[in-house]
């Protein structure tokens, strides 16, 4: 009696034994049944390296993953159910409108919901569920819209020019660090106004400016400093280290620094916070290589060596460098 022949499966080179895949896989759905999510996951996604699982396995794993909130990943485990067509079409369509839920998708899940319900793909006994899903996922919708109106007006109210203008320049340049992860648009009315006031800090309207220019918002902004008047469009602007003079003075003074990197690291760290000043307008109406000499010789009497200098322009560098202090 011949002996069964039994797969051997190399992966990389490296070669998985006949049951080792099957293994993993009943571990996966055996930590996913006593509640340890974390290790069904490494279990079933060690396992669907060297195959694809079947939707038992995957329903498992989606599940797995919603429990330890990789919502993303979750969701693209139930579409890939769904294109295989599983015969755990409801539960699974359950656990992916959950996940729609939590990823703020509302929109998507009241047109999910209407569909199958329009479409009668639901067994009987399951409607209501799905109803009670769909009522939970408007009010949640509607609640948050709420709570995102009312954070929109403190917000407006916050950076509203009267409001704005009566904290210290230091104040203002935390409030405006605080919308570095947010969408600006919403205030860009706002902003527009606190880059324009001629009372406002040129440190701060450049920092409001750069807010503008990240999220490319479009709006005609007349900026003036420095007696220096432009009107500017954030959507077509660069931030000020990719402003041309910037790149000249750079590359002039990494030249004539190349044997003096303690010199050439205090003369890029001024001309990083200046570049903010003076932004967006740089050092004009100074010439690139004057203004490189003069930071080196700026620098080189700040460690102590008297050098012959252009006054004009390092008056110019000392206003700039009183200016980033924002007191």
């Amino acid at each position: 009696m011949t002996k069964r022949k039994r797969h051997v499966i190399k992966h990389d080179n490296i070669v998985v034994f006949p049951g080792a895949v099957q293994t993993l896989i009943r571990e996966g759905h055996m930590f996913a049944e006593n509640y340890q999510y974390e290790k069904a996951v490494a279990s079933f996604e060690k396992a669907f390296v060297y195959e694809t699982g079947d939707e038992f396995a995957l329903s498992a794993y989606a599940f797995a993953l919603y429990e330890i909130k990789d919502y993303d990943k979750a969701k693209n485990v139930c579409e890939q159910l769904f294109t295989m067509g599983t015969s755990l079409y409801v539960e699974v369509m359950e656990l992916y409108i959950t996940i729609c839920m939590q990823l703020k998708d509302y929109h998507q899940v009241e047109t999910l919901i209407t569909t199958l319900l329009e479409e009668n793909v639901l067994p009987h006994d399951q409607v209501e569920k799905f109803e009670r899903l769909k009522s939970l996922n408007r009010e949640v919708s509607r609640n948050l819209e709420k709570r995102e109106n009312a954070q929109h007006l403190i917000e407006e109210q916050e950076y509203e020019l009267a409001k704005f203008s009566a904290l210290s320049p230091n104040e203002q340049s935390i409030r405006l660090h605080r919308l570095m992860d947010t969408n600006v648009r919403q205030l860009k009315t706002a902003l527009k106004a606190i880059i324009e006031c001629s009372t406002i800090h040129p440190f701060v309207q450049s920092l409001a400016l750069i807010l503008l220019v990240e999220q490319e918002v479009a709006i005609d902004i007349t900026v003036s400093k420095f007696e220096q008047t432009k009107v500017v469009n954030p959507a077509n602007l660069v931030l000020p280290n990719q402003l041309p003079q910037y790149g000249e003075i750079k590359n002039i003074i990494e030249m004539k620094l190349e044997q003096d990197p303690t010199t050439l690291e205090m003369v890029q760290y001024l001309m990083a916070k200046h570049a903010i000043v003076t932004y967006p307008f740089e050092w004009h109406p100074f010439q690139a290589d004057d203004v490189a000499y003069s930071y080196i010789d700026f620098v080189l009497t700040m460690l102590g060596n008297v050098q012959e200098m252009d006054y004009e322009i390092m008056d110019f560098l000392q206003m700039l460098e009183k200016l980033t202090e924002l007191h």
